[in-house]
């Protein structure tokens, strides 16, 4: 799905107050509202797409998931009808001077009373039935199948019966992203859409990374002596490469050290995450007679 800048949609700032939001859609709403731009064959169009802007940015919840997890996420996250739900824009149409005529929402479905024309398609104004119930499957994903993708078999019960579906997942898929695919879930009881199966990635724990989002982290371990002097020392990716990082001298105990781009890749778009290389300087148990020996002459020059 493209990405949506409901901000830029209604020409404000991201930092914008309610009351600016609420203004600037107000603006645009007397611009483009069917029974003004009668003559604007897009009116339509872009009513719907500034109603859907002020229908997120005016809740403070959807606002909220809306700047968290951007737009591409927040897509997947809520369909057009859970945007819209038990939204009413009459008390704000009424204010504009439309006489309330706008269009409200409740159980999952939209009126629209435009006298003749719906901004959302269609030229009669009608009640939706409410859609059926989402469904979700939590699917496990190992890291190297998020690196890459991949596709897999879903099987899960569905209205008293098994049923199997094979599913892409893209790479980039982390921990808690969910894929929709529409109109896999429960009927609706009242002859409406059916609702959406939503496949949630549940990543698995990986015996040498451990991701935080699109990053990586893992553990190498060098000795004492390379520490102080300095080392190269070969770290592996998810991507099953080999990378050779150059440890400088005097690097302390879990030091955090980044290679850019070597992490998971993002979801929607190009560009990755980051790969964390933490540095464990291994503390000698034991010490021969002759380290030791060594030891003691390097504390003598005040190391």
């Amino acid at each position: 799905m493209a990405e949506t800048d409901y901000y830029k949609v209604l020409g404000v700032d991201k930092g914008a107050s309610s009351a600016d939001i609420k203004k600037a859609y107000r603006k645009l709403a007397m611009k483009y509202h069917p029974d003004h731009a009668k003559n604007d064959k897009d009116a339509e169009e872009k009513f719907k797409k500034i109603s859907e802007a002020y229908a997120v940015l005016s809740d403070e919840e959807k606002r909220k998931q809306y700047d968290t997890y951007g737009s591409a996420d927040f897509h997947q996250r809520f369909s057009q009808e859970d945007i819209f739900r038990n939204f009413d824009f009459g008390d704000i149409f009424r204010e504009f001077g439309f006489g309330g005529r706008g269009f409200s929402t409740g159980d999952g479905g939209f009126r629209f009373t435009f006298g003749g024309g719906s901004p959302f398609g269609g030229r009669q104004s009608h009640q939706a039935a409410p859609k059926g119930s989402d469904l979700v499957y939590e699917l496990p994903l190992t890291l190297q199948e998020v690196a890459t993708g991949c596709n897999k078999t879903v099987t899960f019960q569905h209205q008293g019966r098994t049923e199997t579906i094979n599913v892409k997942i893209p790479k980039g898929m982390i921990h808690g992203k969910k894929l929709r695919l529409a109109g896999k879930g429960e009927p609706s009881p009242y002859g409406g859409p059916a609702g959406d199966l939503y496949i949630k990635s549940i990543v698995v724990d990986d015996a040498q990374f451990v991701a935080e989002n699109h990053d990586l982290t893992i553990n190498r371990e060098i000795k004492l002596t390379q520490a102080l002097f300095g080392t190269q020392i070969a770290v592996p990716t998810i991507d099953g490469k080999e990378m050779t990082l150059k440890i400088p001298p005097g690097t302390r105990h879990k030091t955090k050290m980044r290679l850019s781009g070597l992490g998971l890749p993002h979801m929607q778009g190009s560009g990755r995450g980051d790969l964390y290389v933490m540095v464990q300087v291994a503390m000698p148990q034991k010490l021969t007679a002759e380290q030791k020996k060594l030891i003691e002459q390097l504390a003598l020059t005040g190391l």
